[in-house]
């Protein structure tokens, strides 16, 4: 009996193994070449495959679509450029500062708002003296975002009692991402800044915020200190790239065929990462075709 119960353990032992082998996979069998390495725009372009993968994955090197950065999770090199008019009304007191951190962790009250460092920006940008939509100029504020910081605009009223208070109006406002290539992205406007009010003093008198401007006025024989603070901006926030799956188990394929992926000139690093997988082991290939899109 020692010996048959030796023997079926034996047996089972072989079996588990045997299947763990036929589970595994081996790595793919896989090429691809195309008839040409030059289109133009428009074009189709057909990849011919061979061999047994299970898997193919398709990185057209388009932006998105880029094979190196299937793991990035930011960029580099962008900057924030933010643009507004003003007006002041009612005394020229030069009372208002713009404020940028980029440390504010996003709770819009005054123990938060107080905890945060903010930089006096007020010097890089034209105010009014008494005219109307006097534009501040672009304030290039990149080097508070750099290294994936995020950056929050405030502007920030005070006033000394006096039988009278001035006011101030923000216009316009426009915070815009350029690209390292020079590409100008509009991100948020007056409307769809999500402008808040924080009020530390004189809580009868705080900015008003509409989708055309942003308005504060002191009131009289008041001492006043009220912020109005933006969205958090990151303009080199990035999601890792994404290829595209054009075959997976349940079917065979020879041929890849695009017409409607280039748009723009350019050379462009085409990718197809060819899979073969299952619940014990998991193998890729992966290979590279440079492609040149001309007008």
């Amino acid at each position: 009996m020692a010996m048959q119960k030796i023997i079926s353990l034996l047996s089972i032992g072989l079996v588990v193994l045997a299947c763990n082998k036929r589970d595994e996979v081996g790595v793919p069998e896989f090429n691809v070449t195309t008839p040409s390495t030059t289109y133009k725009i428009g074009d189709t372009i057909a990849f011919n495959f061979s061999g047994n993968a299970q898997y193919i994955s398709f990185w057209s090197g388009t932006p998105g679509h880029e094979y190196q950065y299937r793991d990035r999770l930011f960029n580099t090199g962008y900057k924030l450029l933010v643009r507004f008019n003003t007006y002041q009304q009612f005394g020229i007191r030069n009372n208002m500062t713009v404020l940028v951190s980029n440390d504010f962790n996003g709770t819009y009250d005054t123990t938060n708002v107080k905890k945060a460092t903010w930089t006096d920006i007020t010097s890089r940008a034209t105010l009014s003296q008494g005219a109307d939509q006097v534009p501040s100029g672009t304030l290039d504020l990149s080097e508070f975002t750099d290294g994936n910081k995020s950056a929050t605009i405030a502007f920030r009223y005070q006033a000394a009692p006096a039988a009278s208070q001035n006011r101030w109006v923000v216009r316009t406002f426009n915070a815009d991402y350029q690209a390292p290539d020079g590409t100008v992205t509009s991100i948020s406007t007056m409307s769809t800044t999500g402008w808040k009010a924080v009020s530390f003093k004189n809580i009868a008198a705080v900015w008003s915020i509409t989708s055309q401007q942003l308005l504060m006025a002191g009131t009289k024989d008041s001492t006043d200190d009220d912020w109005v603070l933006s969205r958090s901006y990151n303009p080199n926030a990035a999601s890792p790239d994404k290829g595209v799956s054009i075959k997976d188990i349940t079917f065979d394929l020879k041929k890849y065929v695009t017409n409607n992926v280039y748009t723009k000139p350019g050379t462009y690093k085409v990718v197809f990462v060819a899979t073969n997988a299952s619940y014990e082991n998991r193998e890729q290939v992966v290979k590279e075709i440079t492609l040149t899109i001309t007008p």
